[in-house]
């Protein structure tokens, strides 16, 4: 999905200093921030036995126990979700349906326009010594009426050879209806407009980031999820009235700016209301079933409309349905409570109480709304800013920026290459992307069972290296079924590359710049994916191009998540030092499922880490500081992010972790 992230669920933990209502020391907005982790960099001045009696916060998660951690409302909620993964597949993966283009199509010759397609391809058009028999882009120059008056059946060897003059026509054996890049003959020295179209698309989707982030920050995630949505979809049905490549890339950069926030601010609405022990089925589970479902079937559904105008206006459409968002989905009670907006979050929380009949006791909320305010005030105190560039003043943090960066460029890059590379492998387009798409669910299914097993580096690695090497055995076999299986194991292993990728990001920087450091890596992965639909544009020089630059960045991008620190089993870095110090006493071939070795921050020496035996390998509950998600990303990096809030246990709730 994949898939490869530029959503403001989380209130950056420095950008409101000195504003009234800002909580984002304990990261109420959507993050799932362990608030001892969090609050370490102010506590750290406290006095250790003043510290001891403070009063432990009692913060949003304790309340979700009381209220039910998976009950009817938050399976209605889930439920809910299927709209919008399938308005994401929609956004993503529409335009490829209209702008293909049937492999077999050659220059059209009004004046032969009454003999048969044989007969005119024999005369007209010269033969090729490529994969087709005749020449797309070229005919022959010649008196045509006087060709056939004379019983011609043949092309004169004198007669000159020019580019097309008339048009083209199309063989739609395997592409059977119009699309606009056949409508518009985007073919031949035009062969690129559909990928340019492609890259303004993104485009939109890097300021679309920016825009709607702005106003889930500012406004709220419901107004920001209903204007990503509708926005989708005026700017999807004025698709449908395009007839010209320059009012085509104007909608579809305005579709982009609707991807892809009209799924991932409602992904992480539902995470914010489930209990930690059921994010993960919800963050896997809403992906694997009802994205890869709805991806599943967009080809289908394109077989079905049998013109690309009805197409667009029908994946259009339903997008429509999100204005009713406000009267099904509840805004993020995070959100309102790091606005000042404690009251409204507590009639949202009774909500749930109500349908799931359930009580939360008025002590427990009492504590919870006398904890907000304190770190609302505590917010208020502090005056240090941290920018994205202290990232790279110190070296080892330098080093760990720039490879994440590199790293998820890559990764979204063989990520969108594989999407769109469908057609180039020599089989039926619909079938195969499907199936390509169906690898969705696997690779999901597998990542949750060995992530905290395996950890992130070395199955970042070995699953980017195998996609690489697949890609490049693809290239080294017969066009059709072989070629095709070895590209689609190659797109399953970068599915499980692309949903640990922003994952390890939101793990290995430091709290004080972790949103704009994974906002920046976001960013960067869009720069990259506009760069994919031109890698897939070298296949109509050679069929083996795409898949040989696919398969070179996997492995070079797997073998450079090796020099990144493992970060499993490890509290996140907090401050600056902490992310320059992580890390440091790791060695290159630690391998966690055999080592079982975690970090530990040694209290006398702050910023320094020590090993300890894996809280995994004993009976111990193991603690993990919550991951928050980034200001800006896409739908498999913010699931990423998420994922990493998911593992704090049950047992955690009693006890205060500073």
């Amino acid at each position: 999905m994949a898939p490869q992230e530029r959503n403001s669920y989380v209130e950056e933990e420095n950008n409101s200093k000195n504003t009234t209502n800002n909580l984002s020391n304990i990261d109420l907005s959507g993050g799932f921030v362990n608030k001892g982790y969090e609050n370490d960099i102010s506590d750290a001045t406290v006095p250790k036995k003043e510290e001891e009696e403070t009063k432990k916060d009692t913060d949003f998660d304790d309340l979700l126990p009381y209220v039910g951690e998976f009950g009817l409302y938050q399976k209605i909620l889930f439920l809910l979700m299927i709209p919008f993964a399938f308005f994401v597949a929609f956004v993503y993966f529409s335009q490829i349906f209209m702008t293909l283009v049937p492999e077999q199509h050659w220059c059209w010759v009004p004046e032969l326009a009454n003999i048969s397609v044989e007969e005119r391809r024999a005369l007209a058009i010269p033969p090729s010594t490529g994969p087709f028999s005749h020449d797309r882009c070229k005919m022959y120059s010649a008196d045509f009426k006087a060709a056939l008056a004379q019983g011609r059946t043949t092309p004169d060897d004198e007669w000159p050879v020019v580019p097309c003059q008339y048009g083209w026509e199309y063989n739609k054996s395997d592409v059977p209806y119009d699309t606009i890049a056949s409508e518009l003959d985007w073919v031949c020295e035009q062969d690129n407009l559909a990928a340019t179209a492609q890259a303004i698309f993104f485009c939109g989707a890097i300021v679309g980031g920016l825009i709607f982030g702005w106003i889930a920050d500012k406004y709220g995630r419901i107004p920001a999820l209903v204007g990503t949505n509708l926005l989708g979809f005026i700017a999807g049905v004025g698709t449908s009235f395009c007839n010209s490549f320059w009012s085509f890339a104007l909608c579809r950069f305005l579709v982009g700016l609707a991807f892809d926030n009209c799924f991932t601010m409602m992904y992480i609405l539902v995470l914010e209301y489930v209990g930690p022990k059921w994010r993960t089925f919800v963050a896997n589970m809403s992906i694997a079933l009802f994205f890869t479902l709805a991806a599943s079937l967009l080809p289908w559904i394109a077989l079905w409309a049998d013109d690309w105008r009805i197409f667009a206006m029908g994946t259009s459409l339903p997008f429509a349905l999100a204005i009713a968002t406000p009267w099904l989905v509840p805004e993020s009670a995070r959100w309102l409570v790091s606005q000042g907006k404690i009251d409204k979050a507590l009639i949202i929380m009774k909500k749930f109480q109500r349908i799931n009949k359930t009580k939360i006791p008025d002590k427990v909320l009492s504590d919870f709304t006398e904890s907000s305010l304190r770190h609302i005030k505590k917010s208020e105190s502090e005056s240090r800013t941290y920018s994205v560039l202290d990232l790279f003043k110190t070296p080892r943090l330098r080093k760990n920026a720039i490879l994440l960066i590199v790293i998820w460029m890559a990764i979204s890059l063989v990520f969108d290459g594989h999407v769109r590379n469908v057609g180039s492998l020599g089989l039926d387009v619909f079938l195969t992307f499907t199936i390509a798409s169906a690898t969705e669910l696997p690779a999901d299914t597998f990542l949750t069972a060995v992530l905290d097993r395996w950890g992130r580096r070395w199955l970042a690695c070995g699953s980017m290296v195998f996609s690489g090497i697949f890609s490049l055995l693809a290239t080294a076999v017969p066009i059709g079924g072989p070629s095709a299986s070895l590209a689609i194991l190659g797109r399953f292993a970068v599915n499980i590359s692309y949903n640990i990728g922003l994952q390890y990001a939101a793990e290995l920087l430091p709290t004080v710049v972790r949103a704009q450091g994974v906002a920046l890596i976001h960013i960067m992965g869009y720069v990259a994916s506009i760069v994919a639909p031109f890698v897939v544009y070298l296949a109509n020089i050679s069929q083996d191009l795409p898949l040989l630059i696919l398969g070179i960045l996997g492995i070079v991008g797997g073998l450079l998540c090796l020099f990144l620190p493992e970060t499993m089993d490890t509290e996140m870095p907090l401050t600056l030092a902490d992310g320059e110090d992580f890390g440091k006493n790791q060695r290159f071939w630690d391998i966690p499922c055999f080592s079982r070795k975690t970090v530990e921050e040694d209290e006398e020496n702050p910023g320094r880490y020590t090993k300890r035996p894996s809280l995994s390998a004993t009976n111990a509950p193991q603690e993990f500081i919550r991951a928050a998600p980034s200001a800006i990303g896409s739908r498999a990096s913010v699931r990423a992010s998420i994922r990493a809030s998911t593992r704090r246990r049950d047992s955690h709730k009693d006890r205060n972790v500073v």
